[in-house]
């Protein structure tokens, strides 16, 4: 009797351990099948940034390229997009409904600093891999998250290239700057700031605006009277040509130099009736006309898939944001958990897409720190000014102002 009580004890731990197990197993699998991976993504489809949307497009193309190629290690990508209309309370309840629902097991791109930072945490702590926020926040690898992999540049960074060959190489004295009023335009703000601090100098005139604004007028005539000779813009695609509208009608003409976020050319040209012309500015993926095998390859994907999206960056961006993250699925294999995963990510060394090289590792978390300039001559017309540009300014100096800067505000 001893014996028996023996086994059905030792049964029902065997029994309590393998529900368990199993349910660690499903936990670390979630949105993953012998047949399929989940992956998600935000993206303003409406709202003031609804511009941007078209990056959360562009990686349902890319997907459903790599899907008909066979997908990955047996796999098939099922593609979750959710519209936030740039709103921080809405990304959240996307975000929960996309993991808690759909099962999602990764998230590729979401635009914005203040979206991104809304479930930046929520991810963390339920171990959801996130690849190549589409921000140039600090944010995302200061402090360093397990999970989170970034390789947008850095809006401190491009903001001190731009500010160095303004003065460096076009002779510009006075700079200032028309900045959002949030950490994306505070980290271009901060970048430019160390960068003119480097060289003796410092801003003419800093003006900023909020998301909301529809009026600039006002900031227009404080950068005129800053007699500035280039100016810096962070904004979305709908204030930036604000700002050119309003300068032009006061007569004020100063070297424009803008932002990555505003690096869509044509689509720029267009809805600034013109004035994006000359404009200087960063940008972070090949110019869409590129001839590379991959330009050539993604081009023909989006005329098969997507015939009536605009290939510009913005459209693009959706390939190159996922790129790291369908490599990494490739080197995971058949073998896919959040673990393995990251280390696949962390095994990721000079990778090449459409980008800069991306280089990641276990202390690493911001894949790149590099963008080009262009300028533009037209809406189809541009002269590339440099090629890849690696910042030098101390990420650590521009991370502690911005931070002091959010403190003073709460």
């Amino acid at each position: 009797m001893l014996q028996k009580k023996k086994l059905m004890l030792a049964a029902v731990m065997f029994a309590g351990l393998a529900m368990t197990l199993s349910g660690c197993a499903e936990k670390r699998a979630r949105g993953v099948t012998d047949t399929e991976v989940v992956i998600g993504q935000w993206g303003p489809q409406t709202g003031p940034a609804a511009l941007w949307g078209a990056i959360a497009r562009g990686t349902q193309c890319y997907f459903d390229m790599i899907n008909d190629e066979g997908g990955i290690a047996g796999r098939k990508i099922r593609y979750v997009m959710r519209d936030d209309a740039y709103q921080p309370a809405k990304t959240v309840a996307a975000v929960k409904e996309m993991v808690e629902n759909e099962g999602v097991f990764a998230f590729v791109g979401g635009v914005g600093t203040a979206t991104g930072m809304a479930v930046r945490d929520y991810l963390d702590e339920n171990q959801v891999p996130w690849v190549f926020p589409a921000s140039g926040s600090t944010h995302w690898a200061w402090p360093q998250s397990k999970y989170l992999f970034s390789g947008f540049p850095l809006y401190c960074d491009e903001a001190a290239i731009l500010v160095d060959y303004a003065v460096n190489t076009l002779g510009k004295k006075k700079i200032a700057i028309f900045y959002q009023n949030d950490d994306y335009g505070l980290g271009g703000y901060y970048g430019a700031q160390l960068q003119l601090e480097s060289l003796g100098m410092e801003f003419v005139e800093a003006v900023s605006f909020e998301i909301m604004d529809s009026d600039v007028s006002s900031q227009a005539l404080r950068l005129k009277q800053s007699g500035a000779d280039a100016v810096l813009i962070y904004a979305t695609p709908k204030h930036a040509p604000m700002i050119l509208a309003e300068s032009a009608k006061i007569g004020f003409e100063p070297q424009w130099m803008s932002s990555n976020t505003l690096s869509d050319m044509p689509l720029m040209y267009k809805i600034s009736g013109g004035a994006w012309k000359d404009m200087i500015f960063a940008n972070f993926a090949e110019m869409p006309d590129s001839d590379s095998p991959l330009m050539q390859k993604y081009r023909a994907a989006q005329q098969k898939y997507m015939p009536d999206e605009s290939w510009g960056v913005f459209f693009l961006a959706g390939f190159l944001f996922a790129e790291p993250a369908v490599e990494a699925l490739k080197r995971s294999g058949k073998d896919l958990t959040p673990e393995s995963f990251v280390a696949a990510m962390e095994s990721l060394k000079d990778f090449k897409g459409i980008g800069p090289s991306l280089t990641f590792g276990p202390d690493v978390r911001q894949g790149s720190r590099s963008v080009y300039l262009v300028r533009c001559i037209s809406g189809t017309e541009y002269e590339k000014l440099t090629d890849w540009v690696t910042s030098t300014i101390d990420v650590d100096e521009a991370v502690r102002r911005l931070r002091g800067e959010k403190a003073a505000a709460e």
